[in-house]
């Protein structure tokens, strides 16, 4: 009979109602064949909370088993209430979030952690024993709270604990009860009262899922996850539950199907096998040494790990725990002796435990040092944690008394969750630079990771992997939340750090239950930053799946040797990316996606854009095709100069292709126009306040437009804002190919337009999946012209336009906002004076950039330094470039001269030389250097002195300018302050400003005025510049910026590196720049020159290489040989690179049939009928 409860039969009216009908007979034929029902029932979680959702004789079985609730510890196990609880806890994680009151989707999660730990703390109190049983229990309350000092403390005598000492053979694994957040109990009444406790919580967590059971707005939810493609049935079976006219049934509401959630436990991991209850946190730094000692010196890495081990059970002596700063040094740091010259430091630190709800101490690992390391470093750093406050300084310190063994072995202390308490103020004790450099490392740079079973494994494989690090509590909440989120923040706030952890939450939650794969894309404009997250990710995964390898697997494994190639992936042909040509051929199997937002919308456009329109957009199989794109380059370059004069006189023209694509295209105020675009009068009455560039010049730059309009409907050009206008166009009419995603994520939102950000909408079905994150402080991509404020009420209108009149009540959550404001990459110094300059922007042009709460630092640091007073009269910039002596120096491959332009930058060449690398700002964005010289930013300002001089209306109130009467002219600075602002946020350790223009004289003035840089002038002390670097730092820089396309500072890089090789390809890559950029400016026979040469220069890079690259340079070489227009060299690199059907193409229209023959035999390429029909029409010429 137990079939009548299978799903099949209740997916239908009669079929639900015999089953309930035989649920009636068995409740009243006693509690054995009621308990056999259940347990059949709770072989699927589905059918056991459909059943239970909808029997209206419920309420007599449900008595029935809180009533039979087990009231031991030994009965709980095999019970079926635990049974039940494992199956209901892990069932609602499984409910759309969006259903659920946000109370209860918090008490979901916490009763589930609840329960996961809880059983294996009752089998352990089943098996503890205590000596002197009872004579413990009339003389002291184990647990006393003191509430002065708002954390508890275990106050139990010395008499005590000598009386009631646990022997030795019944030592227990502590680390069970720290996990569930309860005390080591030390007699028999203690745990008998621990065991009660637990029960009664867990029958209380039985109780609230079967609330959830009863709630009548849970059924169209609980039904959907058991019959997610069933029509309605039996509707009328249970009328207290059936649905209202007000919800949509599961079938029309987009918002109920199955979905996994992320899970508070997801990133959270234990330390490792046999190591006791204080969790251990190492950095990455001592991670590192640990390896270098396992791979060189087995011996020493042994002593290491069982010191590790050792603190991990409490087992503080004098040996491993002796104070290293001094006893008024604030937070006390200590250290392990290891051998005579080692020593591991390490801190007692207080951290938030997983669920946020309470505090526990942990051991901190900094770092293995030799002897001589030990210096004063540590008491800044103690006096710098300090400033935390005095409550944090009083968990830090506070040691509960040794309670389990005769050892001496010490307990973690737990303490409630405290508010952070206000910085105390603070200096860092006049450090020299080089220990300022490294506190800022130990604080802001470093992460600190568990001691985990992964990670053991890691070290036992011999494999340098990357490791989930510990989140900060601000990170924890965005990973955690369960609605769509914007993430803002400043540049380094670990923005897209969160967006990853997200990810990687999600994927570890699905991984934990029996749900179907979430489809996760994360998206973003940058090529680099795409690969880079998707490889972080994979190394992540890749890490944590070392837990779950035996001794014998990892003793196999060998240490990975990555070899990087020099490979634009941009050229790689579409059948090696991994990922396919059309969206809606995507599997389970390719999500995590990590992917471009140009490299998403071709794959859509292949599913909804016929042959003809696609190929004006995306023609990959066309060498030419690259040039038909306008990116501002392109605009730049070809379109610009053939603009009258009389309309671009004082305009520039980044500014102008910005409004173009990001106000006249790729606003929302352009969808409302007929043809993607805004009229000439919507144009000129966009209010000045939220459009302030061009507010007074509006006629003349919609001129410039419909010349631009004109000369790229000739050309047979396109830009973004058309190829996602004719995606939309498209959409609109027709559904979305393929499946829609679970989550998506979009990074560095600020890159793209806000039409953008509607395709991306429509790409996702849950509406509660979305994450946003980006700074529009820096947005210097031209096109580039909105705030996050903009794109929530831009989505919001969409969303609302969206939702149907029957689906108008429905709860839907809005997005959460967070706000980033600690950066974790540069210091206190630095991050000051950027922010100085947000302020002035968010003072003048508050509709131009988000407001968010001050930016800080955790470090302080060197303020910037301003060079002023050098000119041409007095003392030549190149004194100290080179040195006062002539002597030539040369800046390290972590130090960068920033410049406003290639002009600019070849101007300083011919000055200097090679004397280190020199990029523009625009090259720099997404770069980080330990140290920036950023050279006559304001000399090469398009902005003139007196424009300049409207910062001084912020120092005091003479009034410099006449901003207020005539804010357009001015809007130039705007633009101008979030380049000085990208250029500023490069470095992590020092800043240099350098410009002898009196246009730099307001803003230094300004940040003179706050105390926020440091002037020197000629006769002051100048800092030392250059810093010298290894051959391994300039290649491993070198392949940072060949993957950026900076070419010509790749080669400057592999030139100091001396790696021949690697400098001929960045050459060839160069060679093909300059190709490119002459196309539409140079006379047609200089552009098959330039092409010829790169050509050349690939085939010479192919003829020494081998696998992938070869074919890829020669792939290269032959694309550069089709642009010079010589077929036949193309044939040979095509037929080189194994494009056997591409050879046989230009074999043919060089007229080398004996060629094409003869590929045609070899390699058995079929001839396409536009092939064939090409030969014979050569042939026939012939």
């Amino acid at each position: 009979m137990l079939d009548l409860l299978s799903k099949d039969r209740i997916t239908n009216e009669a079929g639900l109602r015999a089953s309930l009908h035989h649920l009636d007979v068995i409740s009243s034929s006693g509690a054995t064949a009621l308990q056999a029902t259940v347990e059949h029932m709770l072989s699927s979680a589905h059918i056991f909370a459909y059943i239970i959702s909808v029997w209206d004789r419920r309420e007599a079985m449900i008595s029935q088993i809180m009533t039979d609730f087990p009231t031991k510890s030994q009965e709980y196990p095999a019970s079926i209430a635990r049974k039940m609880l494992d199956n209901l806890s892990m069932y609602f994680l499984t409910l759309p979030v969006e259903s659920l009151a946000r109370d209860i989707s918090r008490d979901i999660g916490r009763h589930r952690g609840f329960i996961e730990h809880a059983l294996p703390v009752l089998c352990a109190l089943n098996t503890m024993k205590f000596p002197g049983a009872g004579s413990f229990e009339d003389e002291i309350d184990l647990f006393d709270v003191d509430f002065d000092n708002g954390f508890f403390k275990k106050k139990v005598p010395q008499k005590m604990r000598k009386h009631n000492r646990p022997k030795a053979h019944a030592a227990i694994d502590t680390s069970l009860f720290v996990r569930l957040g309860v005390a080591v109990p030390l007699t028999s009444k203690a745990a008998a009262s621990l065991s009660i406790n637990i029960l009664a919580e867990l029958k209380n967590a039985l109780s609230f899922y079967f609330s959830l059971l009863r709630k009548t707005e849970l059924a169209g939810d609980i039904k959907a996850s058991l019959l997610p493609n069933v029509e309605e049935s039996a509707k009328d079976v249970a009328p207290e539950v059936s649905l209202t006219e007000d919800v949509e049934s599961p079938t029309d509401q987009p918002n109920t199907y199955q979905m996994v959630q992320p899970m508070e436990s997801a990133l959270y991991f234990d330390n490792a096998d046999e190591f006791g209850a204080w969790q251990i946190l190492i950095s990455t730094q001592a991670y590192k040494k640990l390896l270098e000692f396992r791979r060189a010196n087995k011996e020493i890495f042994k002593i290491i790990f069982k010191q590790i081990k050792q603190l991990s059970k409490g087992h503080f002596s004098d040996d491993n725990n002796k104070q290293l700063n001094g006893p008024g040094a604030g937070i006390p740091i200590y250290y392990a002796k290891m051998t005579s010259g080692l020593r591991l430091v390490y801190q007692i630190d207080c951290v938030p435990d997983q669920d946020g709800k309470s505090e526990t101490q942990v051991i901190k690992v900094y770092g293995i040092y030799t002897h001589d390391r030990i210096g004063r470093i540590w008491d800044a750093l103690g006096n710098h944690l300090a400033r935390k406050g005095e409550e944090y300084r009083k968990r830090c310190i506070f040691q509960n008394e040794p309670v389990l063994s005769t050892d001496g072995a010490i307990l973690p202390a737990s303490f409630p969750s405290a508010e952070p308490e206000p910085e105390c103020p603070g200096s860092l004790h006049n450090l020299s630079d080089k220990d300022m450099d490294y506190l800022h490392s130990l604080l802001v740079l470093e992460k600190y990771v568990t001691f985990s079973q992964a990670f053991l494994h890691s070290l036992i494989a011999n494999q340098d992997v990357k490791h989930v690090f510990i989140l900060t509590p601000e990170e924890k909440k965005i990973v955690e939340c369960t609605t769509s989120c914007y993430v803002l923040g400043r540049s380094g706030t670990g923005k897209t750090t969160t967006m990853l952890f997200k990810i990687l939450d999600t994927q570890r939650a699905w991984e934990m239950s029996d749900m179907p794969k979430p489809r996760q894309i994360f998206v973003t404009k940058s090529r680099v930053l795409a690969t880079k997250v998707e490889e972080y990710f994979t190394k992540l995964l890749e890490s944590l799946a070392l837990a779950g390898y035996t001794l014998q697997e990892l003793a196999r494994m060998k240490a990975k040797s990555v070899q990087e190639g020099l490979v634009d992936l941009d050229d790689l042909p579409e059948s090696q990316k991994n990922i396919p040509m059309k969206y809606s051929e995507l599997e389970d199997q390719h999500f995590p996606l990590f992917v471009t937002f140009d490299r998403l919308v071709k794959m859509i456009a292949a599913d909804i854009l016929s042959k003809d329109v696609r190929g004006l957009f995306f023609n990959i199989n066309n060498a030419e095709a690259h040039d038909s794109l306008v990116t501002y380059d392109v605009f730049a370059n070809q379109y610009w100069p053939h603009f009258s004069q009389n309309l671009t006189k004082n305009l520039n023209p980044w500014m102008v292709f910005s409004e173009f694509m990001g106000v006249v295209k790729g606003s929302g105020h352009a969808l409302n126009c007929p043809e993607g675009v805004l009229d000439r009068p919507h144009y000129l009455c966009l209010p000045h306040r939220s459009n302030p560039n061009f507010a007074s010049q509006r006629k003349i730059l919609y001129d410039i437009f419909e010349h631009y309009t004109k000369i790229k409907r000739q050309r047979r050009h396109h830009d973004a804002a058309d190829r996602t206008h004719a995606i939309l166009k498209v959409l609109q009419g027709r559904g979305f190919p393929g499946q829609q995603v679970d989550y998506l994520y979009v990074d560095e939102a600020q890159d793209n337009l806000l039409i953008d950000a509607l395709l991306l909408r429509q790409l996702c079905r849950n509406p509660d999946g979305l994450f946003w994150t980006g700074d529009t402080a820096q947005t210097i991509s031209a096109g580039s012209s909105f705030r996050f404020d903009d794109l929530k009420a831009f989505l919001y209108n969409e969303e609302q336009r969206n939702i149907s009149a029957k689906s108008a009540e429905a709860c839907l959550h809005q997005p959460t906002t967070f706000q980033l404001a600690t950066n974790y990459r540069s210091h206190g110094g630095i991050v000051n004076c950027a922010h100085s300059v947000i302020e002035l922007i968010t003072k003048f042009w508050p509709d131009t950039i988000d407001n968010l709460q001050p930016e800080k630092g955790v470090v302080d640091g060197l303020k910037p330094v301003f060079f002023t007073g050098w000119d041409k009269d007095t003392v030549r910039y190149e004194q100290f470039l080179f040195g006062a002596s002539g002597s030539r120096i040369e800046f390290g491959a972590q130090q960068c001269i920033l410049v406003r332009d290639d002009a600019a930058r070849q101007k300083l060449r011919d000055q200097v030389g090679e004397i280190g690398l020199i990029m523009t700002l625009n090259e720099s964005k997404g770069l980080e250097f330990n140290d920036v010289l950023l050279y006559n930013f304001f000399e090469d300002s398009v902005v003139d002195q007196l424009r300049w001089r409207v910062v001084l209306d912020v120092v005091d109130s003479r009034g410099h300018t006449k901003f207020k009467c005539d804010k357009a002219r001015y809007a130039g600075v705007c633009s101008e302050l979030k380049f000085l602002y990208v250029g500023i946020t490069r470095a992590r350790r020092n800043v240099w400003i350098v410009d002898k223009s009196k246009k730099s004289d307001p803003m230094r003035r300004f940040w003179t005025s706050r105390n926020q840089v440091q002037n020197c002038t000629p006769g002051t002390n100048i800092p030392h510049l250059a810093v010298s670097s290894t051959a391994e730092e300039w290649a491993s820089f070198g392949h940072s910026l060949f993957s950026h396309k900076s070419y010509s500072q790749a080669i400057h890089c592999f030139k100091r590196a001396k790696l021949r090789r690697e400098v001929k390809v960045c050459e060839a890559y160069r060679l093909r720049e300059v190709a490119r950029s002459s196309v539409g400016v140079a006379s047609l026979s200089d552009q098959k020159k330039a092409f010829n040469v790169a050509a050349d220069a690939f085939t010479d890079c192919g003829a020494t290489e081998a696998g992938n690259q070869k074919l890829q340079y020669y792939r290269n070489s032959a694309d550069c040989y089709v642009r010079a227009g010589d077929d036949l060299k193309a044939a040979e690199a095509y037929f080189n690179a194994q494009e056997f059907e591409q050879a046989t193409k230009r074999y043919c229209k060089a007229r080398r049939f004996d060629k094409t023959v003869h590929v045609l035999d070899d390699h058995g390429v079929n001839i396409f009928e536009e092939m064939a029909k090409l030969f014979s029409n050569e042939k026939r010429r012939q």
